[in-house]
Parts: structure tokens; C-alpha cells; sequence
């Protein structure tokens, strides 16, 4: 259910976005539109970048330091400091890579477009696709 932020006495639908930021073929915004707000920009690209740099740049030093966590239970932050280490600069070095941080930024924004478009969000369409 949309969350109603303006509304006209006369307009009975319900908006996401104020009408003068809303458009597009669901009200949802311009799919078109390539901007990025402030919380786009510092919460949900670096969030992005976090889940693919651990998934797919980093997957060794995440399986690594996982392992050791849970075989050194309470003395982790002292016998898995090295692991922990070797994890932080790895993701370290991806999230200075420019052409990383360009690839998150475009698919975050194909997905935002094909939200605004469809109204189908990128966790329920794997969903979907899961079952």
C-alpha cells in the first residue's frame, strides 16, 4: 500500500513520491531520470557494493574469516585479527576501484528504473523468480 504524502481533495489515489517529483507511468517517479538522492547516494549504493564486494570480489576472505569465527567462538577479535585484516583491505581495495563503484551505481539505477516502471521491486522479482 502506498504511502500517502500529497493528496488532492478531488484525487483519490494515493502517491509515493509529491506530485511534483512523481511521474512516470505508476507515479512511482521518472524512470527515466538518472539522478541520485542524498540517501541513494550514501546509504544504498555503498550497501550494494558491500553484498557484490563480499559476494563476488571478496569471497575467500569472507568464507576465511567466517570459518575462524566460528571455530575461535569468544577469542575471535584476537585469534582472527589476521583474517579480519586480510577481509578489510580486500574490500578496502573495491571500494576505491572506480569502475566497481560505477558498476553498482548503474545497476542500482536499472533496478530504480524498473521499479518506476513496473512497480515490482528488485527483492520481489527474485523472490518470484525463486519459487
Amino acid at each position: 500500500m502506498a504511502t500517502t504524502l500529497t493528496k488532492d481533495e478531488n484525487d483519490n489515489e494515493d502517491y509515493v513520491l509529491a506530485k511534483s517529483l512523481g511521474g512516470g507511468p505508476l507515479g512511482l517517479g521518472d524512470p527515466d531520470d538518472r539522478s541520485l538522492r542524498k540517501a541513494e547516494r550514501e546509504i544504498l549504493i555503498p550497501a550494494k557494493m558491500k553484498e557484490k564486494a563480499k559476494r563476488l570480489i571478496c569471497p575467500t576472505e569472507v568464507k576465511d574469516f567466517g570459518e575462524c569465527a566460528k571455530q575461535q567462538g569468544l577469542m575471535m577479535p584476537f585469534m582472527c585479527r589476521s583474517k579480519a585484516w586480510a577481509l578489510e583491505s580486500c574490500l578496502k581495495a573495491a571500494y576505491a576501484d572506480p569502475a566497481f563503484i560505477n558498476l553498482c551505481t548503474e545497476e542500482f539505477l536499472e533496478e530504480r528504473s524498473h521499479y518506476r516502471r513496473t512497480g515490482v521491486k528488485a527483492k520481489e522479482k527474485k523472490k518470484d523468480a525463486i519459487l
